[in-house]
């Protein structure tokens, strides 16, 4: 099984989650998007999304870092990230999605890049988009959780919506964003990140990192 990713992207963060969790080893190659590798020929054969993560799992290519997630949950289904009847599973992947697709979308480096080059926008400018939206976000999720909160996003084990969780409040930290007003999700994101799993998967402890 190979993994292609890039060290601080949070795409393929949530998924070296999810394979450290469930114990699977996969090799990481690295694409290396801020040199636009992803747009090379080789790798838009891999994948013509032209994004990381790729999976490459014998004969299956798998793009997209929730089908991912959800298919090694399938083949490996200890311990599941979709745990629980039909209800908290969808309550599961809503979180997730509000995370992975409706937040981190839009602050991908091709996002910024084409802010900057077709709006004027610069660091500072594409600093405080990041904030704003992620902001909308965490807001309604520091609202949604409380319910179904325990040491996690869902109950006292890690599922997918902490997959997702953790390398946006990473994202977050890195753009200056302020989680003193978000105790419910900090103290989840710090529970995550004393576990091994979650840790090893940092971006910053990737042999590709910087």
């Amino acid at each position: 099984m190979k993994l292609y990713g890039y060290w601080r992207s949070a795409a393929a963060f949530r998924v070296r989650i999810a394979l450290n969790l469930k114990g699977i080893e996969a090799e990481l190659v690295t694409v290396d998007v801020v040199g636009g590798e992803q747009r090379s020929e080789a790798y838009d054969k891999l994948n013509p999304m032209r994004i990381v993560p790729t999976l490459v799992d014998g004969d299956l290519t798998l793009i997209e870092s929730l089908a991912i997630i959800e298919y090694l949950d399938e083949r490996h289904p200890e311990p599941p990230l979709l745990p629980g009847d039909a209800v908290q599973r969808a309550q599961i992947r809503a979180v997730a999605l509000a995370l992975a697709a409706d937040t981190h979308p839009l602050h991908t480096p091709r996002v910024f890049g084409r802010l900057m080059e077709e709006f004027g926008a610069n660091e500072e400018s594409n600093k405080a988009w990041l904030q704003h939206w992620v902001g909308i976000t965490f807001d309604a999720l520091e609202k949604m959780l409380p319910a179904a909160a325990g040491k996690f996003c869902f109950g006292d084990a890690p599922t997918l919506a902490d997959c997702c969780l953790v390398p946006q409040v990473i994202v977050g930290q890195r753009f200056g964003f302020d989680m003193a007003p978000y105790p419910l999700l900090s103290g989840i994101a710090e529970r995550c990140l004393d576990i091994s799993a979650f840790e090893r998967a940092l971006p910053t402890n990737q042999a590709d990192a910087p």
